[in-house]
């Protein structure tokens, strides 16, 4: 069995957004070698997420709206995590909702996707260097 590791770095300006990585995902598999098994993908950090959806500009401004809805950034007063002097008790709650990783099968070599999927990195804490893992198991 055949095991690849990548890091991808990225600095997202806002402080929330999401980025499209299934393009360094598709490349890390095709650079593995593997063209049967699993490919992990998660957020290396506690106030971003990695998730798959479509990507559709109308979905993802919808997603913001009610990520804030739900935990709204201000006040900080909120948080009782920001009695730490963190300012992004949100963040934690937003990643918790949107989730940490995703598994996708690969069949012969490639991302085995349904219709319109798409794999994002999701960050609510941004303005900061940051990175997310792959990690390609198969044969």
């Amino acid at each position: 069995m055949k095991s690849y590791r990548k890091e991808l770095w990225m600095n997202v300006p806002a402080r929330m957004d999401f980025v499209n990585i299934t393009p360094e995902v598709a490349s890390a598999v095709s650079d593995s070698g593997v063209q049967e098994g699993l490919c992990l993908v998660n957020a290396m950090h506690i106030t971003a997420s990695v998730f798959i959806n479509d990507d559709e500009p109308g979905l993802h401004r919808d997603y913001k709206k009610w990520l804030e809805q739900l935990a709204p950034h201000e006040p900080l007063s909120r948080y009782d995590h920001n009695l730490t002097g963190e300012d992004n008790g949100d963040a934690h709650h937003k990643r918790q909702i949107m989730g940490r990783e995703v598994v996708v099968a690969i069949t012969g070599g490639q991302l085995d996707f349904g219709p319109w999927e798409q794999i994002f990195y999701g960050e609510f804490d941004g303005r900061r260097r940051k990175r997310a893992l792959i990690k390609i198991i198969g044969e």
